[in-house]
């Protein structure tokens, strides 16, 4: 059973689906476990627990008709921690993702934290994250 995990609603599905189908296994160890880039659903589990979940705006629609969450979840980020911020950062650009921040080290938000932020292909926001003495290590932070 999955206790928490976030589940985003689409409007480009097949498109969304390629975007996390490349980049979730890398950052996170992701699996798919159900769904394909049909729609109108996907998951994906790490260590048998749901990470992240995409949803077909219009098949939520047909359920909650105008209560449907209209366009990017503005209030919603979806964290991801990794081993690599700055390789993270570039892997989803390379998948479709836009660039919000460079990858850059945080002092003030936490010790040794190190963050990027992204939007996905349909604006989600997305921030990458690494803590520890390895964050930024060797880097001039932006």
């Amino acid at each position: 059973m999955d206790a928490l995990h976030p589940r985003l609603l689409v409007d480009r599905f097949a498109d969304s689906f390629r975007f996390y189908a490349a980049v979730l296994p890398e950052l996170a160890g992701a699996q798919l476990v159900r769904g394909d880039a049909g729609g109108p659903y996907a998951g994906w589990d790490v260590a048998g627990q749901g990470i992240l979940a995409l949803f077909d705006r219009a098949a939520m629609r047909a359920v909650l008709g105008d209560a449907t969450p209209a366009g990017p979840a503005g209030a919603a980020v979806f964290v991801c921690r990794v081993a690599d911020v700055d390789a993270a950062h570039a892997l989803c650009v390379r998948h479709g993702g836009t660039s919000v921040t460079a990858p850059a080290d945080r002092p003030d938000w936490g010790p040794g934290l190190r963050t990027a932020h992204l939007r996905d292909l349909e604006g989600t926001l997305i921030e990458l994250q690494s803590y520890g003495p390895a964050a930024g290590a060797g880097r001039v932070a932006e």
